[in-house]
């Protein structure tokens, strides 16, 4: 029964931690009243081990994220958060570190709570002895449930995970329940680095307990472009060489490097943005209707699109970086990339690309995918932009192309540019839009933010968010012959002005390649959105 499993379980826990602390064995008396205390626990329990606890990206995104979910009620109410890391803390000091970056204070009982319920242990990434004392400290707030789930999240950077993922498999799964890794990028530098890597972890976990985490694809925009190609027959008949002329996806930021280009100079914005984010988003907008919505069926169309792209080309290639360019307000413009002092001097990294790639297939073929990603440009913006064929029959002259934008962020929207009378007497043609803006559509829903989503399906078991082994190797195909040329210099970045466009050269080879930008006015009380 699962009185007597919990009974079992709690007395091996409580022997363990007996002969740990030299004090007596618990009575069977002292078991069965502890058994008792947790006769009306849930059957399974959940425990969360945040690796690389008192990082950035742990501190700054992972624990508000577990905060959200918790004050959410989306993480079960008997789940277990405990920190993991080098640095010697207390959890009153993890505690601290994060209460920094938790916005949302609007419940504080609950957020007490949840700050109450944080753990954490000091421990080297490669010594096994650090990774059994975790595992005896998991056990001690486990030892209520039969059933134990565990995930893992490596909030690490890339040297350590093989030790840390070696440890966790060899003294820290759970044997009583699931265990579910997350990954972040980068995986590898190329090729043969990921296919190092991937072979490494995979001799430890099976690909469905593996979550290699791409927070492009937790943005409700991206989730949403499956939904707007395969529920709507309007887009079907269109979605083909016949009529769309090219493919932008663009992806641009308006600060620079912030005193981390040592970190960024060793990949450079194609590996950092072009190789993971862009591509997958390209995949999605170019893959055929798979069978379901299962996981596997979508990644599997989305690994044959990538299967039909070519290697990149240098000559399909533009690069730049960033120079000093001072803007009344913006301090960090008066800084260069090589101006920064943790850049190595000389270094010849881009802060910039624009690529072109192709599909060698019978829905794409010839159609330029055009992906376009930098630091320290004019605005924030992330999108997509399908652009229609020149209108055979030219009936009013003078009009332009046809164009369908998915904004991803800020301010998500789906607009349609098309061609209209303008207003009024006469029969003169203008551009006007059919506008989903989720400002004012969908006014006062909350979207939550990509990693409480992703996070969440780590959670309930689901991969279709997530990054396949195979769709990774097929990245770095396309990406790692030019990106070893472009690492020996084959390519000198073009200085651009921060708070700029990018490289002129960028604009100039796009539309060589086919696509035309036009100019376009939008109502002064949606202008601020949508430029």
């Amino acid at each position: 029964t699962v009185a007597a499993l919990r009974l079992q379980t709690l007395e091996r826990h409580l022997t363990a931690m007996a002969s740990d602390f030299s004090c007596p064995l618990p009575t069977k008396e002292a078991l069965q009243r502890y058994a008792s205390e947790c006769e009306h626990a849930d059957d399974e329990m959940l425990t969360i081990v945040v690796l690389g606890a008192s990082g950035d990206l742990a501190k700054k995104k992972i624990y508000p994220v577990l905060w959200a979910l918790f004050r959410d009620g989306l993480i079960p109410k008997n789940a277990n958060i405990l920190g993991y890391a080098r640095s010697e803390l207390s959890n009153a000091d993890l505690v601290e570190h994060v209460k920094k970056y938790i916005k949302d204070k609007e419940q504080p009982a609950k957020l007490q709570e949840f700050y109450d319920g944080l753990k954490y242990v000091a421990g080297d990434y490669e010594k096994p002895e650090a990774f059994q004392k975790l595992t005896k400290e998991m056990e001690k707030v486990e030892s209520c449930s039969p059933k134990v789930n565990r995930i893992f999240y490596l909030a690490l950077p890339p040297s350590v995970f093989e030790p840390v993922t070696a440890n966790i498999h060899g003294n820290c799964m759970s044997k009583t329940g699931w265990n579910r890794v997350i990954v972040e990028k980068p995986f590898g530098r190329d090729s043969e680095t990921f296919a190092s890597l991937a072979k490494h972890i995979g001799k430890f976990f099976k690909e469905e307990e593996l979550y290699r985490i791409d927070h492009y694809l937790g943005k409700e925009m991206v989730q949403n472009l499956l939904v707007l190609r395969f529920a709507n027959r309007v887009f079907n008949p269109l979605w083909n060489r016949d009529n769309i002329q090219a493919v932008q996806i663009t992806f641009k930021e308006p600060f620079g490097t912030q005193g981390r280009g040592g970190y960024f100079d060793e990949f450079g914005i194609i590996r950092d943005v072009m190789q993971n984010h862009l591509l997958q988003v390209l995949s999605i907008v170019a893959m055929e209707q798979p069978k379901s919505t299962n996981a596997d069926d979508i990644r599997k169309e989305k690994v044959k699109v990538l299967k039909d792209i070519p290697e990149l080309k240098l000559e399909d290639v533009v690069l730049g970086q960033y120079v000093a360019n001072p803007i009344p307000g913006v301090e960090e413009s008066s800084m260069g990339y090589l101006d920064d002092k943790t850049v190595p001097k000389g270094s010849r990294t881009p802060t910039f690309a624009t690529a072109r790639l192709l599909i060698n297939n019978k829905r794409w073929k010839g159609v330029p995918f055009i992906l376009r990603c930098g630091k320290a440009l004019n605005e924030r913006k992330a999108e997509i932009r399908i652009q229609f064929k020149d209108e055979a029959a030219d009936l009013f002259p003078g009009t332009v192309r046809n164009e369908i934008v998915f904004r991803i962020q800020p301010n998500e929207a789906i607009y349609l540019k098309m061609i209209m009378k303008e207003p009024g007497m006469g029969f003169r043609t203008t551009q006007s839009e059919l506008d989903l803006s989720y400002n004012s559509r969908y006014s006062g829903w909350v979207l939550p933010d990509a990693y409480e989503r992703l996070v969440l399906d780590v959670i309930q078991g689901n991969q279709l968010h997530f990054v396949r082994s195979d769709e990774l190797a097929e990245a770095w195909r396309i990406f790692t012959p030019a990106l070893h040329k472009i690492d020996k210099g084959a390519i000198e970045p073009t200085p651009y002005p921060f708070g700029s466009r990018g490289p002129p050269e960028s604009d100039e080879v796009i539309r060589k390649w086919g696509y035309e930008y036009t100019r376009y006015e939008w109502p002064a009380d949606v202008a601020k959105d949508k430029q």
